[in-house]
């Protein structure tokens, strides 16, 4: 396959409209996997996602030009699944499994299209929010995420001339590949992808899983990018996220179901999927009451994604958990995937290395790490901490607690509420960078 020249393409954009996202499988493969549920048993759930930009020093609205949004917004608005994706995702084998999608929820899928939303300024950010049906507005996030974030990027690089776009590009190549040779010298480890949401672009994004899969060879597991996955004959990974447990929580009548959100969400994604799609994510709202209140079922689960408290620390708690349950953490996965850096892998790579089967999902500082690499010095490429979170379900308001209270979303009074119930037993502040 022939490779693009990212630079040269980069600098002779001289069309019309450039699109960010030009496939709806240009997303991450958990959002599919959510979908199929939510479709099969929530259809009538409504649910808002709104753009967050923890990062609060960087005035977005000031960088991005607004109606360069709005042209990336319509056009993922004319997007429809190809007939070749529907195909590839009907035939395809995901975790092991044939036909994970069921016949009913592709043929919806085939008329499937981003929903309408809501955009205006204040205060030098954004407000970005995608209102409906919860089966229509969770597709918005991945694909709001990559246009932002990539449209920052070509902010910044709109002046640089050919030489120093080339100049960029080859520091930023030399600093990934001597990342995938460190990695490499860690015998067993597998790294997996997971850039999507805050990626530099989708051409900087398909390089490094090209370079990854060529740098490591079978340590490199798949990507969660459902379209680079298809396109490299890749595994497509991930299972769920915090959107759900969210939402739960959200529609909950009482104290007590608020308390058994996390757990429900498990036992519906139960009935989907199994095996290696058993996956808990436990910190929406806080690891420790999670744990705490868990039922002893949940310990028969594949393993654990702990994603904001520090990575040896979260992941000996849950060993701890396994054990007290009487299983055998060595025949149990922890999947690693906040904020990794080289460093965080190796360091956690060799705490947990014969304790416990482990896996890595190596996210912003994968697709978005070009820190100190533009010959002209400029903070606009280095990444930012961009999300899009449930802010309502059915009206109600949403929240995420975290390990990390700099991680926290939702309504004060809300928040105050939630931390009454489940405690605030852990959690700890943290910098958070992406």
């Amino acid at each position: 396959m022939a490779k693009t020249d990212i630079a040269r393409r980069v600098y002779n954009h001289t069309w019309k409209l450039d699109p960010i996202v030009r496939s709806l499988l240009d997303t991450d493969f958990y959002k599919l996997l959510m979908l199929q549920m939510i479709w099969g048993m929530y259809p009538k759930v409504d649910a808002t996602f709104s753009l967050i930009n923890r990062t609060t020093s960087v005035r977005l609205a000031d960088e991005i030009d607004e109606g360069e949004l709005r042209e990336q917004l319509d056009h993922a608005r004319t997007l429809r699944f190809s007939k070749k994706e529907m195909i590839w995702l009907g035939g395809n084998t995901f975790y092991g499994r044939k036909q994970i999608f069921e016949p009913e929820f592709l043929a919806w899928l085939e008329d499937f299209r981003l929903p309408e939303y809501e955009l205006s300024r204040r205060d030098g950010q954004f407000e970005l929010s995608f209102a409906g049906p919860w089966m229509y507005t969770t597709l918005w996030e991945i694909p709001a995420l990559a246009i932002i974030n990539e449209l920052r990027s070509r902010a910044a690089m709109r002046s640089f001339g050919p030489f120093t776009l080339d100049v960029l590009y080859a520091r930023a190549k030399a600093k990934m590949w001597d990342k995938t040779e460190r990695l490499k010298a860690l015998p067993g480890i597998r790294i997996s992808d997971f850039g999507t949401r805050r990626r530099h672009s989708f051409l900087w994004q398909r390089w490094c899983v090209e370079a990854l899969k060529e740098g490591i060879g079978e340590a490199f597991t798949g990507t969660s990018n459902v379209l680079l996955a298809m396109d490299n004959d890749l595994e497509a990974l991930g299972t769920n996220a915090h959107e759900l447990p969210m939402v739960f929580a959200a529609l909950a009548n009482s104290e007590q179901e608020l308390r058994e959100a996390p757990y429900k969400v498990l036992q519906d994604w139960q009935r989907y999927y199994g095996g290696n799609l058993l996956i808990v994510l436990p910190d929406t709202f806080g690891t420790a009451a999670f744990l705490r209140d868990a039922p002893d079922w949940i310990a028969d689960w594949t393993g654990f994604r702990p994603d904001s408290a520090p990575p040896i620390e979260g992941g000996e708690k849950i060993l701890s958990w396994w054990r007290e349950k009487g299983k055998d953490p060595k025949q149990k996965l922890l999947i690693f995937s906040d904020g990794l850096e080289v460093e965080t892998i190796e360091e956690t790579y060799k705490h947990f290395r014969g304790k416990v089967r482990m896996s890595f999902g190596w996210g912003t500082n994968l697709t978005n790490d070009f820190e100190g690499c533009a010959p002209t010095a400029t903070k606009s490429l280095d990444a930012i901490s961009l999300v899009c979170k449930v802010s309502e379900a059915n009206g109600r308001p949403a929240v995420k607690l975290s390990d990390n209270p700099a991680k926290a979303t939702g309504e004060e009074k809300e928040i105050k509420r939630y931390l009454r119930i489940f405690g605030e037993k852990d959690r700890v502040e943290q910098l958070v960078k992406v």
